[in-house]
């Protein structure tokens, strides 16, 4: 039997990053709020946990974005198929010091890439450089963040 997984991507921002990427990607971001009103009532976190994000309660340190298609707990708003979560995690702060060792691929379809490309820069990521070779071209971009992905 396949095994379930999610992305997990290390930041300093995680609700930035959730909303560049469900942006991105037109993905849902995930609502934690009723999840952690209940937790609250029930004494098992405290407010020190969250921040507060679009208005409602938010993990401070934790945010997801999940394929809008895909099945998802209603009771906690988490995903339970394709998810991006993204983690605040110290070291995130300081400049990244070399190339990714895994990144993400988008594909808008054919001649789609320019229109994807300007979509992406307005919404806060940065082309890095474009490739052209043999078995195909794409273009290098980095997210607000400065991960790089690639756009085919």
């Amino acid at each position: 039997m396949p095994l379930h997984w999610k992305l997990v991507i290390d930041c300093a921002d995680p609700h930035r990053q959730a909303a560049f990427w469900g942006a991105a990607l037109d993905y849902t971001v995930e609502d934690h709020s009723t999840l952690i009103a209940r937790l609250l009532a029930a004494g098992a976190i405290t407010p020190d946990a969250l921040t507060e994000t679009d208005g409602h309660p938010a993990w401070r340190t934790l945010a997801a974005v999940r394929h809008p298609e895909d099945p998802y707990d209603p009771a906690s708003d988490t995903g339970l198929g394709r998810r991006l979560l993204f983690q605040a995690v110290p070291e995130a702060e300081q400049p990244k010091p070399g190339k990714n060792r895994l990144h993400l691929d988008v594909h808008p379809g054919p001649g789609g890439r320019a229109a994807t490309v300007a979509r992406l820069e307005a919404l806060g990521a940065t082309v890095r450089h474009e490739v052209a070779e043999p078995g195909g071209s794409w273009t290098v971009m980095a997210d607000p963040e400065g991960n790089e992905f690639c756009v085919h």
